[in-house]
């Protein structure tokens, strides 16, 4: 490596829940640089979410579903003689987390509700669940590496 490694930057707990993992899943979700509509739609999802499940809060709700969503392995394309092998490889921890973040928030802007926090609210509980088109996602990219495990030896 011929560059020096980025610094982490420290990122702040949000104001509600006082949980930085929130903050992270804040600014995936934030579009334009609109941090408070951002939240305001989290929140609102959060408590949708609180009135719609009864057993658990809204939050705990939010990270039951991303803990289903997290991967464990994917595949990474690897040239081999000509030939390019889809080897499957774990996933650091952090990107994991950037991962299950990003597949929810894009799964939820695809459905069909009417407004985000509607959208996000519904995949929160389909995650949770373990379905949903976002926890599909995980199970396909864990069944590709399952496939392509004969060439786990090409990995180092």
């Amino acid at each position: 490596m011929r560059r020096r490694k980025a610094k982490k930057i420290a990122i702040l707990p949000d104001p509600i829940f006082k949980d930085v993992q929130v903050t992270k899943f804040v600014n995936n979700l934030m579009l334009d640089g609109k941090k408070s509509l951002a939240f305001k739609i989290f929140y609102n999802a959060v408590e949708m979410v609180d009135s719609k499940i009864e057993d658990s809060t809204g939050l705990d709700t939010w990270k039951k579903a991303l803990e289903n969503v997290t991967p464990s392995v994917e595949v990474r394309s690897r040239r081999v003689g000509g030939a390019t092998f889809q080897i499957p490889t774990p996933v650091r921890e952090s990107r994991k987390e950037s991962l299950a973040m990003k597949w929810l928030i894009g799964f939820s802007r695809k459905r069909n509700e009417k407004t985000m926090s509607q959208k996000l609210a519904a995949e929160i509980i389909a995650a949770s669940k373990e379905e949903g088109a976002a926890y599909k996602k995980k199970e396909d990219t864990l069944r590709m590496a399952e496939a392509n495990k004969a060439f786990s030896h090409f990995r180092f």
